[in-house]
């Protein structure tokens, strides 16, 4: 199986986390996301105790809620004692909403609206990561306003290229994000920001994409970041007490990806942090991750139904489920690629190359292309795997689609996380 918490039955059914997936299917109906909650515990204390044991004790992985963003997964993160990384006004509402601590939210976003920082202002988040001169001086005025001196980062671009797809690149001199080392910006916007009166300014934040395999880039982030904090406290005595290295680590999607060791990635990063930290004459900061897809991405499958399966002679066979684009948009924007089996003939061989599409009234509504599978049958349970990040936070009503529920199993036990949307959700909003 592609993760360890995949399995058979003696039904040759796929097992999550020990469960039945056809049961689950039948209990909660299709399609929906079941999340294997002790896979995702195991995840976050995999990070936790290599930064603590690599990096020291002050040391935090900041969970990147973006991936799967919903009360229960806060509650999940707070018990394992992570921060967490928000990126809009609505994943801070369902923070608080879930009673996240506020000291430990680190707010981003590279267009933070000013209600959106007055409400972090108001929450008393922790920490804002600011991305540019703009929101600088937005935030000062905003704090100044409250009589409050608040705590930033500095998001500031390293220049690297992380062999990534383009979409999912963000450290390169021309992201959308922060400010670059190489064009003098980073270096203006810490002297801007140590002159305002109402902003603390306790560390700087760097992100460079996200499903990186090559460690390398991560190491060479590391390597130019820490570099330049020793300039900075050479040319403008800052001493920085927080590096967030963001994240980015892959994970499998397909058996032709690799395996990556986090707790040996974070080591590799740690020599060298250490070592130019020594090199520059200052001292090692408290280190940020921003883990996501790795906590989340492989603890999450995707159950349908087949509906119809259609076999175009010398072209390509459809098989068809009740879910989709709306559910599952990676492919549409990314053309990321995916395992698939029948979950109720799991242990049968993959005999078929098929082209999985959704239910929606669009061509490009598709699951995956040449996708090796069992032969499908109207009414078989398919299972998409490594479906826990970027599914659910990216899902859609399109063509008025209810979206799925998401269900947590651990321990022989399952909880419902989020119900299933119905049509009158959907239609509430409408006036007319």
């Amino acid at each position: 199986m592609l993760h360890p918490n995949l399995s058979l039955n003696e039904k040759g059914h796929l097992t999550i986390g020990g469960m039945d997936a056809v049961e689950l299917a039948a209990q909660y109906g299709t399609p929906a996301y079941i999340i294997d909650e002790d896979m995702v515990r195991q995840n976050c204390r995999t990070y936790r105790s290599a930064m603590a044991k690599y990096f020291g004790g002050n040391s935090r992985p900041l969970y990147a809620s973006k991936a799967l963003s919903c009360t229960g997964m806060y509650h999940l993160v707070r018990e394992e004692g992570l921060g967490i990384d928000c990126v809009s006004g609505g994943e801070l509402f369902t923070a608080k909403t879930a009673g996240f601590p506020a000291g430990r939210i680190y707010f981003h976003g590279n267009n933070k609206t000013d209600r959106d920082l007055c409400d972090a202002l108001d929450m008393g988040v922790g920490t804002i990561v600011v991305d540019h001169e703009d929101e600088l001086r937005a935030l000062a005025a905003l704090a100044a306003e409250r009589g409050i001196r608040q705590r930033i980062l500095l998001r500031i671009s390293p220049g690297i290229d992380p062999h990534t797809h383009r979409a999912i690149s963000t450290g390169s001199v021309d992201s959308k994000f922060g400010r670059a080392i190489e064009t003098g910006q980073a270096r203006a916007i810490v002297a801007e920001a140590l002159s305002l009166p109402s902003l603390e300014l306790v560390g700087l934040h760097c992100h460079i994409g996200s499903q990186i395999f090559d460690i390398d880039p991560f190491v060479d982030a590391a390597r130019i970041m820490t570099a330049f904090l020793g300039e900075l406290k050479r040319d403008l005595g800052f001493d920085c007490r927080k590096l967030n290295l963001g994240g980015g680590f892959g994970v499998r999607y397909t058996e032709f990806d690799p395996v990556i060791d986090y707790a040996d990635a974070i080591r590799r990063m740690a020599e060298v942090v250490h070592t130019l930290c020594a090199e520059n004459k200052i001292h090692v900061p408290d280190i940020l991750l921003e883990p996501g897809r790795s906590l989340v991405a492989a603890a999450g499958t995707t159950l349908y139904t087949v509906g119809s399966v259609k076999e175009i002679p010398g072209f390509k066979c459809y098989v068809s489920v009740d879910g989709g684009m709306p559910d599952n948009p990676r492919y549409a924007l990314y053309g990321s690629r995916y395992t698939a089996l029948i979950a109720n003939r799991a242990g049968e061989e993959k005999t078929e190359t098929v082209t999985i599409a959704g239910r929606c009234c669009e061509s490009g509504d598709l699951i995956g292309e040449e996708m090796p599978l069992q032969p499908a049958r109207r009414g078989d349970i398919l299972a998409v795997l490594s479906t826990g990040a970027y599914n659910y936070s990216m899902a859609s009503n399109y063509n008025r689609i209810p979206r799925p529920p998401v269900i947590f199993v651990a321990g022989g036990r399952t909880t419902l996380a989020v119900r299933r949307e119905t049509y009158r959700d959907i239609v509430a909003l409408d006036q007319l």
